[in-house]
């Protein structure tokens, strides 16, 4: 298309769950994030509680400063990724695994693997709203626990 943007590449899928279950996902998330081990990634800033985009700035200009201080010559490469609709890679049967692995409880795993699976979503644009589709795979984008989810879904 000539690198042309169609109209629909501006929209996002936004799920919008009830008062009453985004106050249990905050419970739960609340819950996953203090049962976690204190072995988890310290360069893990995204989704953590306490940490923030300007902590992971200021901890990339201190190490590419101290590297670059060692001495002439010295120089640094970066890579810097973007996921696109990364919420949307979640498998929730290796999800789970994972949470598993990290110690959460079987109950708990079990409950998040439901709540991601077979998810009804349809597409509201004014008075129009499309058929049903049922999704089985990724996180919700908008609701509370997704971040979380995709942080421990690709901690390895």
């Amino acid at each position: 298309m000539n690198g042309l943007r169609m109209p629909q590449d501006d929209y996002r899928p936004v799920t919008l769950t009830s008062v009453v279950m985004k106050c249990f996902e905050k419970l739960v998330r609340d819950f996953i994030t203090s049962s976690l081990p204190a072995s988890m990634n310290p360069l893990q800033f995204a989704y953590r509680h306490n940490r923030s985009t300007n902590d992971a700035i200021a901890h990339l200009l201190h190490t590419t400063l101290t590297h670059l201080d060692k001495g002439r010559g010295n120089y640094v490469k970066m890579l810097f990724v973007d996921y696109s609709s990364a919420f949307n890679t979640i498998i929730p049967s290796r999800l789970t695994t994972k949470l598993e692995d990290l110690g959460l409880h079987t109950s708990l795993c079990d409950w998040i693997s439901n709540f991601l699976t077979d998810r009804p979503q349809s597409v509201q644009v004014g008075n129009c709203t499309s058929s049903t589709l049922t999704l089985s795979t990724g996180a919700p984008q908008g609701c509370v626990l997704s971040p979380l989810l995709y942080s421990l879904y690709t901690y390895d």
